[in-house]
Order: structure tokens, then C-alpha cells, then sequence
């Protein structure tokens, strides 16, 4: 399995591809996606990360996409701005036809750091610790990581429970009744 994971932002979306070999993650690569900031126009940007999206897609043929799910904070522009940046990302996914499997930042820290509230070095030094990287990787990089390494320990864990993933839908029974969501 090969997941590419996103971490999405209007300015910098961090992205990172993680391969599972027997349910251990393995980096494959990490990095950003930059936007030109507020001085481009809105469309341009999201033109920019669905073509970044779409281009880690063409590069690395992940079988797997996992994306952290938009959180609601004191500013709605900003929210609704990062869930334009996240929606460019996951038409790029559903247009490449992969699963999509969606974290939430509290589910991403603590499949990583043990703990739902650590902060971003917290994060960090354990997504370099977890991948066996020689420095730390980067914020948005390793949040992106640090999704592609949840979605290892969730598959591994449905797996375990004879259950599968089907992606965005949610889980199911290989038997093909729904178990619940993901």
C-alpha cells in the first residue's frame, strides 16, 4: 500500500507519501505545494494545488489518499478559504480514483505522538523518530506524514478485525455490509 497524505493549505499544503510494508510506514517523500501566497488570485491558487495534487499522483502512483479533515476555528474566512484549498485537493484524488480516507488533527497526533493536544515539535520529532529520517521534516510536511502514518495504524487495525477500506465510504464487512466510518 502506498498512501499519499495531505495536509492542506491555501498558502502551503504539505503533502507526504508513505509506503506500508507489513504495516510499518516507510518514507518515500515529503514536501510542499506553494500557492504564491495572497498576491494570486484565489482561482489560480486552487488551480495550483489541484495540479500539484494531481502531479504527486503522476509521480509516485500511491493506491491510497488520506487528508486531514477542515476543523472550524475563530475566523470563518479562514475556514472556509482552507476548505476551498482542501476541496481542490480532493477533486485532484477523486479524480485519480483513490480511496480517500479522512483525519481529524486531534486522530493525526495521536496515532503519532500519543497524545491528541501535542504540539507541532512534539509531532515532528516523532514523525522523523517513526520514519527513521535523518533531520526533522518540515511543519506542513510532517503533518502530511504524520496522516500517512495514521492511515498505516488505521488499515492495520481494520485489517486485524477482518474488516476493509473502502475509502471515502467509510468501513465495511468484507462481506460488503457497513460497519461503520473511518
Amino acid at each position: 500500500m502506498r498512501i499519499l497524505a495531505i495536509d492542506p493549505g491555501l498558502q502551503c499544503c504539505g503533502f507526504g507519501v508513505v509506503d506500508a510494508d507489513g504495516g510499518t510506514p516507510r518514507y518515500v517523500a515529503s514536501g510542499t505545494i506553494r500557492t504564491g501566497g495572497p498576491a494570486q488570485p484565489l482561482a489560480l491558487r486552487l488551480r495550483t494545488l489541484f495540479d500539484g495534487v494531481t502531479e504527486l499522483i503522476r509521480q509516485h502512483a500511491p493506491t491510497q489518499a488520506a487528508i486531514e479533515l477542515v476543523f472550524v476555528n475563530a475566523n470563518p474566512q479562514a475556514t472556509l478559504l482552507l476548505g476551498q484549498a482542501r476541496g481542490a485537493c480532493l477533486v485532484a484524488l477523486a479524480a485519480a480514483g483513490l480511496p480517500v480516507a479522512e483525519y481529524t488533527p486531534l486522530q493525526m497526533k495521536k496515532a503519532v505522538a500519543g497524545y491528541g493536544k501535542a504540539g507541532k515539535d512534539e509531532v515532528r520529532a516523532m514523525v522523523q523518530r517513526l520514519l527513521d529520517l535523518p533531520g526533522l521534516p518540515g511543519a506542513d510536511a510532517a503533518d502530511a506524514l504524520g496522516l500517512g502514518i495514521t492511515h498505516v495504524h488505521a488499515a492495520r487495525s481494520l485489517a486485524r478485525l477482518g474488516l476493509t477500506d473502502a475509502g471515502a465510504g467509510g468501513v465495511r464487512y468484507r462481506g460488503g455490509r457497513r460497519a461503520g466510518a473511518v
